[in-house]
């Protein structure tokens, strides 16, 4: 087990259809081949698309593209979200699993 059950992400292994992986050496959710949220320096990231990005992260302030190198090298599909943000998580975690599904 990746997740210990105080970890952010643990809740979801139950809720929704996946599994636990890991991403970036960082503990992640995956459907089929897909990784769709992991939890990164206090944050949660999703994976959202670029479209959705441009939407969500002007409501999430403080929010930004998921670079893992931390080089300037971001991922534009992948949105990271600060913890104050935590009790939109859920939600977030819906769309970037139902994004991943969609893709099977």
């Amino acid at each position: 087990m990746l997740f210990n059950m105080n970890h952010p992400l643990a809740p979801y292994i139950k809720t929704i259809e996946c599994i636990e992986s890991q991403l970036f050496w960082k503990p992640s959710l995956k459907v089929g081949k897909h990784h769709f949220a992991c939890f990164f320096k206090e944050a949660l990231v999703v994976k959202i698309g670029a479209e959705a990005i441009q939407h969500r992260s002007k409501e999430f302030i403080g929010s930004e593209l998921f670079d893992p190198s931390g080089k300037g090298r971001p991922m534009k599909d992948w949105l990271q979200i600060p913890v104050e943000y935590e009790a939109h998580w859920e939600h977030l975690i819906s769309d970037a699993y139902n994004r991943a599904t969609a893709d099977l």
